[in-house]
């Protein structure tokens, strides 16, 4: 049987959360090489906004919830997300990987109750002819609001559901999500358990965060992994990384 794996790679790993559009050269590399060296033979990925996509969408008032009908602020928002993923995609292309981009902003939408479409014709067939379909966290067209933030989590569980996902995998500036005590919480099977302990992102996130990410991560039915950069490579091989979320 073929495997199926769903990567997200944070924004805070690919990009400096703190200095406006900056991409994090060292870090991006490292998790490019640990790609490159893993045998996946069906990898879709998706990347965060870090400080290009959530630093736009704050000077622009976007959110999930809160949309815009500024044709200039959503191109804003959307070119931000377009040269990050340019860049990751060059990146892994430059290192073999067979990467390609999927711009959310032309494929998804919502309707006037949030109710999100995302047809997964392209990116399966990506896999299928043995691409790489790389997305992104991005704006979408979104009934009487203009458009709105598809975050990377939604991306995930609807890549993990639509395809059929064997492993799902977050990786994040962290080695797992932290108790309460700033010890990584091996298992989560309900966010009641956790709730208390899940702060907000320190840096501008208009997607929530850890707790946006762990409520994101049980929806999918199937165990998900969140974990550092240094567990990359062996989550890919297969094995257990950080925290196990399982709903």
């Amino acid at each position: 049987m073929t495997v199926t794996v769903v990567l997200k790679l944070g924004g805070s790993v690919v990009t400096d959360k703190e200095t406006p559009e900056t991409v994090d050269d060292d870090a991006l590399d490292a998790v490019v090489a640990d790609i490159a060296a893993a045998d996946v033979p069906r990898l879709a990925l998706v990347h965060g906004g870090g400080s290009f996509g959530h630093h736009q969408a704050e000077t622009h008032g976007v959110t999930r919830t809160e949309g815009s009908h500024d044709a200039a602020g959503v191109w804003a928002i959307h070119d931000a997300m377009r040269r990050l993923n340019d860049e990751v995609v060059r990146r892994l292309q430059a290192a073999g990987v067979p990467a390609l981009p999927v711009r959310p902003f032309s494929v998804g939408a919502r309707d006037a109750e949030a109710a999100l479409s995302f047809p997964l014709d392209s990116t399966a067939t990506m896999l299928e002819e043995g691409f790489v379909p790389v997305l992104h966290g991005d704006v979408i067209a979104h009934a009487g609001a203009g458009a709105t933030i598809i975050s990377g989590d939604e991306l995930v569980t609807r890549l993990a559901g639509g395809l059929d996902a064997d492993r799902v995998g977050l990786c994040s500036t962290v080695p797992g999500v932290y108790d309460g005590d700033g010890e990584v919480i091996p298992e989560i099977t309900a966010f009641e358990t956790v709730a208390d302990a899940l702060g907000g992102s320190e840096s501008t996130d208009v997607t929530g965060g850890m707790a946006a990410k762990v409520r994101a991560l049980l929806e999918l039915g199937a165990p998900a992994h969140v974990f550092g950069p240094d567990a990359l490579a062996a989550f890919l091989d297969g094995d257990a990384a950080g925290t196990v979320i399982s709903g």
